[in-house]
């Protein structure tokens, strides 16, 4: 099922994170797509307050995963743009946070997409400068890899 969402400002995309965040389950698995800039980070954060998660939210890029364990989930925060072997996945144990029972967000996906889920919802963040300079197109894919 692909759903298209708009988002017009920082805020909306907040939101939109939010509400996804408050419909994750257990063993759920987002692969988030999008260029630098996007607002992957923002939705990012947005979704971490959907699960109850009050303490800051900040991409985990030099450290590629971090951990919050204050929500109603687990909530696991990975960021994969540094990774330049799927060897360094298995090193921090990916496994058992793509199918525990938390709920991990993956930045930069498309860099480990053999080592996804079947059942990867997959969120693409993209711009349209016509539309205005924070405008947002977010494509929600549920159960899809991209």
């Amino acid at each position: 099922m692909t759903e298209i969402l708009e988002s017009f400002q920082e805020q909306d995309t907040f939101l939109l994170g939010e509400k996804l965040g408050q419909q994750a389950q257990p063993g759920s698995v987002y692969a988030l797509h999008g260029n630098l800039g996007v607002g992957k980070t923002v939705f990012t954060q947005g979704f971490a307050k959907g699960l109850g998660i009050r303490e800051p939210v900040n991409s985990p890029t030099f450290t590629i995963m971090q951990i919050y364990e204050e929500g109603r989930l687990p909530f696991y925060h990975f960021d994969v743009y540094r990774i330049t072997d799927l060897e360094e996945m298995d090193e921090i144990g990916y496994e058992d946070y793509f199918y525990g029972n938390g709920v991990a967000m993956v930045e930069w996906a498309e860099l480990i997409e053999e080592l996804l889920p079947e059942d990867v919802c997959s969120i693409t963040i993209e711009k349209d400068l016509e539309k205005g300079f924070d405008y947002r197109k977010i494509i929600v894919e549920k159960g899809e890899k991209r």
